[in-house]
């Protein structure tokens, strides 16, 4: 029976669009569950300073995440894997168990040595937040066990991939927010924030204990060893370090822009945790499945000296992200106020909590198109080899979104007419706390900088690339502001049927009006022929269920 069921679940799936979808629709699975987690945190907290605790708590474990467990990460394993296959199984076990040795120690002692030095570290990050300093200590210490259970898994992960155990993986997302769900509801009633944050832990437990039973099985399980291959894996380390550091920069930004969150109006924090969270469900959706489903057709590609089927790879994805996105750029920016009622608003997350959320989430959303297209353009240059690109576009890109954040709040602070204008575009003049948009804006600056840099590696040595990409952005982006207006006069007319005080109201009036405009688009694009929309009603039809899987990365969770 076990046998059949890993059977199952590790079925082949080729073809890019296919794989896209699938590794969509398991996105699409995990961030409803990371919705209804936000909602209920939204629910029990609101934006107050508790979830403003909760969510800096977060940063100090995620950094240790992110650099150390991105250092055996699925990109970095696999081509030392494949090696040692070819010579033994006795070299496979004696890598695969240096790796986790090694592996375990650096995780292990880099959180008892951050442990010690939390109260130093988040005083100098969070200054706002002095007289909450020892709840954020405890919160944050509590966290130091999801790096490593998460390290471990992801560890795991790339294990299980190797030998296309792709769908069991693809569930851990979804059982370690399973697990933060479930600490909402049953262990914060009764322990309050530090019951929060042993739900975090348990859903870390989950993400790795599901994929277990699949390396036993495989017989896979590393084991640990007092004697390590030292040498290999300082040579694993030497190739995944670029990639850890390009990942880093872009979380310290997000670093210094929370900082500078927290001295500002309470509930500053949660409202740009929550708007950036929920900008990060078409990313997932999007902008990770593509690019995800073609970097191992890239490194191919690349590898065996076919280049244009290598551009030419890059071009398919490229327009596909462009072509899911800009619409969904568009909806979120018109409808982003019911978006936000809906989804987070209930509770002690009132109206006024909505209205800033929503502001802050149509200018994430701006550069929607541009954070997907980094995620492609990366990965490209990654299975070209080039992995300092990258890095070095990633430091413009993250001081740029720290410096144009501290300009333009310097700006919304010192100039009123500038002030005016952005609490007229987004009215929200009657509140307080606007200044959070800046840093919203800020990141949005510097991630559009960082994908035209990025776009700008490929068009240099692909010129018909302009032409094509932005022949579909011009195509989709016109149906997509087509589709805009619809759901703006859609919404305008269903306002004399429903009542905006009730969330059955607020939902059947944004839900109608997006139908409305999705079917504008549709036809609009119909009419102009697009080539992305023809291609995806093929694939739709095209049996996908045996294409290739290729798993979620390790760095979304």
């Amino acid at each position: 029976m076990v046998n059949k069921i890993l059977s199952f679940l590790s079925k082949e799936i080729s073809g890019l669009h296919q794989a896209a979808y699938l590794l969509g629709f398991f996105a699409l699975l995990s961030q409803v569950l990371a919705l209804v987690r936000d909602k209920l945190l939204a629910y029990y907290l609101g934006a107050n300073i508790s979830l403003d605790l909760y969510y800096a708590a977060f940063r100090i474990p995620d950094f240790l995440f992110i650099t150390i467990g991105s250092l055996v990460s699925i990109s970095v394993i696999i081509p030392f894997f494949v090696e040692e296959e070819k010579k033994g199984e006795v070299f496979v076990r004696k890598f695969l168990d240096s790796v986790f040795s090694i592996f375990l120690l650096l995780i292990i002692a880099a959180s008892a040595v951050v442990y010690f030095l939390l109260p130093t570290i988040l005083s100098k990050i969070f200054p706002g937040f002095s007289a909450q300093s020892e709840s954020l200590i405890g919160l944050s210490r509590i966290l130091l066990l999801s790096p490593i259970l998460l390290g471990i898994s992801n560890l795991f992960g790339s294990l299980t991939q190797s030998r296309n155990r792709f769908f069991i993986y693809a569930l851990s997302p979804l059982l370690y927010n399973f697990g933060i769900i479930l600490g909402i509801i049953f262990l914060y009633p009764n322990f309050g924030l530090q019951g929060l944050t042993w739900g975090v832990v348990l859903g870390a437990l989950l993400h790795m204990a599901i994929q277990l039973p699949s390396l036993i099985h495989l017989k896979l399980l590393p084991k640990l060893t007092f004697a390590p291959d030292f040498k290999k894996v300082r040579q694993l380390i030497i190739l995944s370090l670029p990639r850890t550091i390009t990942l880093s920069i872009n979380h310290i930004a997000i670093f210094f822009l929370l900082s500078l969150a927290s001295l500002m109006s309470v509930g500053s924090v949660s409202v740009f945790s929550l708007a950036f969270n929920l900008q990060s469900v078409p990313l997932s959706i999007i902008g990770v499945s593509y690019s995800l489903a073609a970097f191992p057709t890239l490194s191919r590609l690349f590898s065996s000296g076919e280049k244009e089927k290598f551009f030419s790879e890059i071009l398919s994805s490229a327009r596909h992200i462009i072509f899911w996105s800009v619409p969904v750029m568009v909806f979120f920016i018109v409808l982003r106020a019911h978006l936000v009622r809906v989804i987070l608003g209930a509770g002690k997350f009132d109206w006024t909590d909505t209205r800033l959320t929503a502001a802050t989430l149509a200018l994430f959303s701006i550069s929607l198109v541009f954070q997907g297209l980094i995620l492609l353009f990366v990965r490209g240059l990654y299975a070209r080899g080039a992995t300092g690109k990258p890095f070095y576009i990633s430091i413009i890109s993250g001081a740029t979104i720290v410096f144009s954040s501290y300009i333009f709040v310097y700006l919304f602070n010192h100039i009123d007419s500038f002030r005016y204008f952005i609490e007229s575009l987004f009215k929200v003049a009657d509140l307080g706390g606007v200044e959070i948009l800046m840093l919203a804006m800020g990141f949005t600056f510097g991630s559009i900088l960082e994908g035209l840099l990025m776009w700008r590696q490929f068009a240099r040595q692909n010129p018909n690339m302009n032409v094509i990409l932005l022949r579909t952005f011009f195509q989709v982006f016109s149906a997509s502001v087509i589709m805009g207006f619809v759901i703006y006069l859609a919404l305008r007319a269903f306002d004399l049927i429903f009542s905006l005080e009730k969330f059955s109201g607020v939902f059947l009036q944004g839900f109608l009006s997006g139908i409305c405009g999705i079917a504008a688009w549709i036809i609009v694009l119909r009419l102009l022929k697009n080539g992305e929309l023809q291609e995806i009603r093929k694939a739709i039809h095209a049996r996908f269920w045996k294409a290739k899987a290729i798993s979620p990365d390790s760095q979304v969770v």
